[in-house]
């Protein structure tokens, strides 16, 4: 029999979560503020499974049986009373989230992993709530479609359960440093900070920015990230263009110090089998075809679904 899992906060996120649970067949006890509020929007949530399975967004055996595995909790206390792992997901509220907590570690069983959702609360705060370890199991909407899990923490036992059971449900998990916005967060949001001032400065606007963005570089981001797609521009391009930036829009595009440093050792990226991600020789051409037959099967992917 699968095991036994909660979800605290039955909103988008949590919703979501709760709903990728059961599609990878774990049984999960949903609690929001009530019992009505719970059994309304476990409705909800085996709605919208049905909706997915129709429009082939998930697989329709699993959604078939999704209604029996999640179900609604009268109270969080009944929720988690069998749970091997609770995700608390209420709303990003130092308070409320600290409320929630203090109530899941008074009733779940000793052994039990409590991991919060939170994306940008201190955890260290939200641990004070609990008398084990708190992790963070930090997802992304919308959760069933999205990847990602960040996983905070300092208890390896709590990391390593999230880890075996997020991979049963088909997620990629990231262990992070407990630091404001995780990862994630920093790279997005640093990302919009300057998209919203070039807007601002009435270069461009919203629309144009977003056609920009997923038509360049976020081309690439499905298949390689920031260091990789450095390395195979070459470090020393990259180089050049923050000397260019750094005149024009001062220190916030100065050269990244670890980037100055491997130009100046002659450390060039994949052109010199170096960089950041140190790539051999021997898999220059072979990345180089990935890349190539990558992007032309999101063009036409892109094609399919605006066709749709």
């Amino acid at each position: 029999m699968s095991e036994q899992l909660a979800v605290v906060g039955g909103g988008y996120m949590g919703g979501g979560i709760a709903q990728t649970l059961a599609l990878a067949g774990f049984r999960v006890a949903l609690a929001d503020v009530d019992a009505a509020t719970t059994r309304d929007l476990r409705e909800k949530l085996i709605t919208g499974l049905r909706r997915y399975a129709e429009q082939g967004l998930v697989d329709r055996d699993a959604a078939l049986r999704a209604p029996d595995l999640l179900t609604a909790a009268g109270s969080i206390e009944e929720a988690v009373a069998a749970a091997v792992y609770v995700s608390e997901a209420v709303p990003e509220d130092l308070r409320i989230k600290r409320t929630a907590l203090a109530a899941v570690d008074a009733a779940a069983p000793e052994r039990s992993v409590i991991a919060t959702n939170t994306s940008s609360l201190p955890l260290d705060a939200l641990a004070e709530a609990v008398g084990r370890p708190l992790i963070a199991a930090h997802w992304f909407n919308p959760a069933p479609f999205l990847p990602l899990v960040e996983l905070a923490g300092e208890d390896e036992e709590a990391l390593a359960l999230a880890e075996r059971l997020l991979a049963r449900a088909g997620k990629v998990t990231v262990r992070v440093p407990a630091v404001p916005g995780f990862l994630a967060n920093r790279l997005q949001f640093a990302l919009f900070r300057e998209a919203a001032m070039i807007v601002e400065e009435g270069l461009a606007t919203p629309e144009q920015v977003d056609l920009v963005v997923s038509n360049s570089f976020g081309y690439r981001l499905p298949f390689f990230g920031p260091f990789q797609v450095a390395d195979i521009a070459g470090l020393d391009v990259y180089a050049a263009s923050y000397a260019t930036l750094v005149e024009r829009y001062g220190d916030r595009f100065s050269v990244p110090p670890s980037l100055a440093e491997r130009v100046a050792a002659g450390d060039l990226g994949l052109k010199t089998s170096g960089g950041y991600r140190q790539t051999p020789a021997d898999r220059r051409e072979p990345l180089q075809d990935y890349r190539d037959h990558a992007f032309s099967a999101l063009a036409a992917l892109r094609r399919k679904v605006s066709e749709a």
